[in-house]
């Protein structure tokens, strides 16, 4: 049984409401606002994909971490880049072993005996050849998450790979057989949007936007996440990060967690309020490109002095 914000469930088994996936998300230190935990909570009661689109930082893939922590089943993450293809997603022979197989069939062979090659071939795919990647071994794996992160990363013929794979929670392997999904893994697909997705995928999925917080839910998450952390540093925080999301002008705004990355930073340090020695000292926990690093600074005076 799992046991996540007090709110009891086999393994495997969403909450019964969306109040209670709610109270879950709470107690794994995520805080989903009412839209996400509908979305979330429809999406694993219809066995439909979820995709979560918004800018880095904004708890995407944080979200997947949470179900697979509250519904108490593996994440398997298949990270998305460009050229990447169906093999790199589903499954692979181990060529290594086969040959070593094949060697010792040979070498163990009796004298002047036949070598019966239809067997041999089926042995060479037997299952303890097989590589699963991430999708196939979600499948596999079933009841798990499967995270398919920055999904626009990827090009038109891997998201009709996903589309096909998503529609029946199967894939059929030539030398192997059919292998389906009984129940369905959750699966959380996010983007960042640096590309439209296609129509179909879309289709496929329910779909949910999610913005960077408000000031009073960061300070929340922040003081959720980090319990022994002032009620002063983590408003001094998350204030700061507001402003320099809204006022700096930045490459790569800073997300939730490098919030709770820069709260961490200074607490480390002994830090119980936010000044300018120490936010200048521990910039490179809240922005990641030097031109960044210069907009904050020259930004520092007037956010701590507001």
């Amino acid at each position: 049984m799992g046991d996540a914000g007090g709110v009891q469930h086999a393994a495997g088994s969403p909450p019964p409401t969306v109040q209670s996936l709610t109270d879950a998300l709470t107690g794994t230190g995520y805080l989903a606002d009412e839209g996400l935990a509908t979305v979330s909570w429809l999406a694993m009661r219809m066995h439909r994909p979820l995709l979560l689109e918004g800018e880095p930082g904004t708890g995407k893939t944080a979200l997947a971490e949470a179900l697979s922590g509250l519904l108490d089943v593996p994440l398997v993450r298949l990270q998305c880049y460009e050229g990447i293809d169906a093999t790199q997603a589903l499954y692979d022979w181990d060529f290594p072993r086969q040959i070593l197989h094949l060697r010792t069939v040979e070498a163990t062979r009796a004298p002047g005996a036949e070598l019966d090659t239809v067997a041999v071939e089926e042995s060479l795919f037997d299952e303890r050849f097989l590589l699963d990647r991430p999708v196939l071994r979600a499948l596999r794996a079933s009841p798990a998450v499967l995270l398919i992160d920055e999904v626009d990363r990827a090009d038109d013929e891997f998201e009709a790979f996903l589309l096909e794979v998503l529609s029946t929670y199967q894939v059929t392997i030539p030398e192997y057989g059919t292998v389906t999904a009984d129940p369905p893994p959750v699966v959380v697909l996010t983007s960042n949007r640096t590309r439209e997705l296609h129509d179909a995928l879309k289709r496929r999925c329910l779909y949910h936007w999610i913005e960077h917080p408000g000031l009073a839910r960061e300070i929340e998450i922040v003081r959720t996440r980090m319990p022994g952390l002032s009620q002063q540093l983590a408003e001094q925080v998350a204030g700061a990060v507001h402003r320099l999301r809204a006022g700096a002008d930045l490459r790569k705004p800073p997300g939730v967690a490098e919030t709770l990355d820069w709260a961490r930073a200074l607490d480390a340090l002994g830090r119980d309020r936010l000044d300018l020695a120490g936010a200048a000292a521990t910039l490179g926990a809240v922005v990641k490109y030097r031109e960044d690093i210069e907009r904050a600074r020259d930004h520092l005076d007037r956010i701590l002095a507001g």
